[in-house]
């Protein structure tokens, strides 16, 4: 993961206590935002990865997307019984489980609060201990405030690690959960204060995008070479459109621009 200190700080640090706990006293929620190809999916596969034995694959780990699973607004009554029986039977099975929401940006406002009973500090719900339940919510929302406070940051010549968290939070909190198009719009979860962390990621610079080629290539088992490393990184387009600071599609499109080389 490159360029991303406060994802650092708060996903390790959040992780790590949740699961040296072993009476933990909730489950622990996540909320990533930030741009496309900032890692906020890679982050989260990266922890399933090494938090289940099969990963994504594990059927112990439950990934939902709201353009898949809830598609029709007008069924949004059904999917909530759907979707609470769902987390309440395999919370059944393996009360050691993981629930992803992906673009939450682009799910139906007031679904998502069906699952409120499981995110709060409760014993039992429904017949299930949950407390040993990591759920995390990705979302593109908030990302152009992100950006916005990341560059006024480069302009004032600061660096992107002294950024301020709370101001990030602030920004984010208007913006996802004020928004009438998103999922979290007036939700419970926000206004229950269920969400342990928002993780802001920020946009990548240059380099950054550089060090994703080089990493790319190396897991591909392809040859790490300066001009490729170079002319893959000038190929993505960059913005604000007179300084060209920031990737504007982050690391998503490295991996495909690679194969136009070789």
């Amino acid at each position: 993961l490159v360029g991303q200190p406060l994802v650092r700080q708060q996903v390790v640090k959040g992780v790590r206590e949740f699961l040296e706990n072993q009476n933990p006293k909730k489950p622990l929620v996540m909320s990533f935002h930030g741009s496309t190809g900032t890692g906020k999916t890679y982050v989260s596969s990266m922890l399933i990865r090494y938090l289940f034995q099969k990963g994504l694959q594990s059927p112990y780990v439950h990934h939902f997307s709201p353009i898949v699973h809830f598609p029709h607004a007008e069924r949004i009554e059904q999917y909530k019984e759907n979707l609470k029986r769902w987390i309440q039977g395999n919370l059944t099975n393996c009360g050691r489980s993981a629930f992803l929401f992906d673009e939450m940006d682009k799910m139906h406002p007031g679904l998502i609060d069906v699952i409120i009973p499981f995110l709060g500090p409760s014993w039992v719900v429904y017949g299930s201990n949950y407390r040993k339940v990591i759920f995390i919510f990705i979302s593109n929302a908030g990302g152009e405030q992100i950006n916005e406070m990341t560059l006024d940051l480069w302009r004032a010549h600061k660096d992107r690690e002294e950024i301020s968290l709370r101001d990030l939070e602030l920004a984010i909190s208007k913006a996802v959960f004020e928004n009438p198009q998103s999922g979290f719009w007036k939700s419970g979860i926000v206004n229950e204060h269920l969400i342990d962390f928002v993780v802001p990621f920020l946009p990548l610079k240059h380099h950054h995008v550089k060090q994703c080629v080089i990493s790319e290539l190396v897991q591909q088992g392809l040859e790490v070479r300066p001009d490729v490393v170079q002319e893959v990184a000038d190929s993505i387009p960059y913005f604000p459109e007179e300084e060209k600071i920031f990737s504007s599609t982050g690391c998503k499109t490295v991996a495909s621009r690679i194969s136009f080389f070789f």
